[in-house]
């Protein structure tokens, strides 16, 4: 198989970013929630001017997952206060881990992974943290099997519909 890589995300990308991202996010979660909140959510998050704004934020790194030319999967985190909730300067967030469904199990969600334990490292940081929905028993598995623990619990809203994620954290 060819190999995967993973390259830095920078604004020429947005368009790139934007259609994984609302393809990810859509094969994730679509048969879970309503069209009318998918929809409204895919438009507001992943919105050419959101993206934008993430991908200046000074404090947040996006990575593409790539096979050949073909962006595959993708990676958002966070450190100091672009963190969502826990603005720790020494922690960081891993704010998205997406791959596109046909790689699932092909290890590109692992490879994204390490990409953010190794930003983690070299900013020594202390421990990596993140959110990740109650329901998503394929994610909470992937990153028990990582090493991460529950700490707490949030509630996350997509559109009219509150869910539940689970905050979990890797001391490094």
């Amino acid at each position: 198989m060819e190999t995967i890589t993973t390259q830095k995300i920078t604004v020429k990308d947005l368009e790139k970013l934007q259609r994984i991202g609302r393809q990810t996010f859509k094969e994730t979660f679509s048969e879970f929630n309503s069209e009318a909140n998918m929809r409204n959510y895919l438009d507001e998050v992943f919105s050419k001017e959101k993206l934008m704004a993430e991908l200046e934020e000074k404090n947040s790194e996006f990575y593409f997952a790539t096979l050949k030319d073909e962006v595959i999967g993708y990676l958002k985190v966070n450190y100091g206060d672009a963190q969502t909730e826990i603005k720790d300067s020494k922690a960081l967030e891993i704010e998205r881990i997406y791959v596109s469904k046909e790689f699932h199990g092909k290890s590109v969600g692992q490879l994204l992974y390490d990409k953010a334990i190794e930003i983690g490292l070299q900013k020594k940081v202390v421990y990596v943290w993140l959110g990740v929905w109650e329901e998503n028993l394929r994610a909470i598995h992937f990153y028990k099997k990582n090493g991460f623990v529950e700490f707490d619990k949030h509630i996350f809203k997509l559109g009219d519909d509150e869910q539940t994620d689970i905050m979990m954290k890797l001391e490094l």
